[in-house]
């Protein structure tokens, strides 16, 4: 079976690249092929890859508290791009502040992401969620 491809990256202004580099090994151990477009990337950064991997799943962190303001609108896009369905995760401090999580994660869930991550949430939660929607044994 051929390893399913995901495009991992920091999106925004966030320039934190250490979870990234963990994220990348863990998952690349995993099994999966990452495309790791690293970090300070835009949407279209994001989009762009997928399309030129034919990619899986676009994976979408975030440390500086923006996530929220920098991904509105990337299920639209990715849409509009022929990459309606593709699978969607988000995750780290993807917003600014303590704020409730059961709300958090129902706004992001109606931005269309497949999975939302709290912060601290652990790779292998993240591993086992992939495995199960990409349909992967």
């Amino acid at each position: 079976m051929t390893a399913k491809t995901l495009v991992l990256g920091v999106i925004g202004s966030d320039c934190h690249a250490v979870g990234n580099k963990i994220l990348d090994h863990t998952l690349s151990q995993a099994g999966f092929n990452v495309v790791n477009i690293g970090v300070l990337s835009s949407q279209e950064d994001f989009i762009n890859a997928a399309i030129e991997t034919k990619a899986d799943a676009i994976l979408v962190s975030s440390l500086y508290g923006q996530g929220e303001l920098d991904v509105k609108g990337l299920r639209e896009k990715c849409d509009e791009a022929g990459l309606e369905g593709i699978k969607l995760y988000v995750g780290g401090n993807i917003v600014v502040g303590k704020q409730n999580w059961e709300d958090v994660f129902e706004r992001f869930k109606n931005m269309g992401f497949d999975r939302v991550y709290r912060p601290g949430t652990s790779v292998d939660t993240t591993i086992n969620d992939l495995n199960e929607d990409l349909g992967v044994n």
